[in-house]
């Protein structure tokens, strides 16, 4: 086992994690507020910071603020529990969206990777970098989009064969103000979230 710390935010990695643990830890109600990530018997266990919460938050708030603005009909799936028995492999993103197969997951409540697609857009927050190659694990599930923050840049990239290859733009949010999120997060805690989503929805 191993464990880091940083400004709060805790990630614990366990070794030879069974697929039957893993699925009752995932369905575990006291492990509410905790992310999980399982890799072919690598458990990551992470309690994020108030940090790393806002940052996911405002976010979050960002992208339904433009799709909501621009027309875009998306399908949050937020921090669902998405998995793959046959690959040994799931995850609980921070964030995360259906968009151009938004209708298809429209009146599903529950979502099945064997049969369903993965989400459009993965967003992770990473003030503490996952022990996991969480991009390997997202390429193996055919997530198209995944944007990742560290505090100071936010990153995207779009699955090419079976690897993310960096980005300038969003595919699945054209238009998204990459500049303008940054900028925006980077002023958590100067105004209030309101007045900053007001700033983000003026300038986009």
């Amino acid at each position: 086992m191993s464990t880091e710390t940083i400004a709060g935010e805790q990630r614990v990695l366990l070794r030879s994690i069974s697929w039957k643990t893993y699925e009752t830890l995932a369905n575990n109600p006291d492990s509410a507020g905790r992310l999980l990530t399982y890799d072919q018997g690598l458990l990551e266990i992470m309690s994020p910071s108030r940090a790393h919460e806002s940052d996911k938050s405002i976010l979050g708030r960002m992208v339904e603020m433009y799709s909501l603005h621009h027309n875009i009909d998306i399908c949050s799936s937020a921090s669902t529990t998405f998995k793959r028995k046959d690959l040994e492999r799931g995850f609980e993103a921070d964030e995360s969206y259906y968009i151009r197969n938004e209708l298809i997951v429209r009146n599903k409540r529950e979502i099945d990777l064997l049969v369903d697609p993965p989400p459009d857009l993965v967003i992770e927050i990473e003030i503490t970098r996952s022990a996991i190659n969480k991009l390997a694990l997202f390429a193996s599930i055919g997530i198209p989009e995944v944007w990742r923050y560290d505090g100071k840049k936010l990153w995207l990239g779009r699955l090419t064969g079976d690897i993310y290859e960096p980005s300038h733009c969003s595919v699945e949010l054209p238009g998204f103000p990459i500049d303008i999120a940054v900028e925006i997060l980077q002023s958590i805690g100067s105004a209030s979230e309101t007045e900053l989503i007001r700033r983000f929805v003026k300038a986009c």
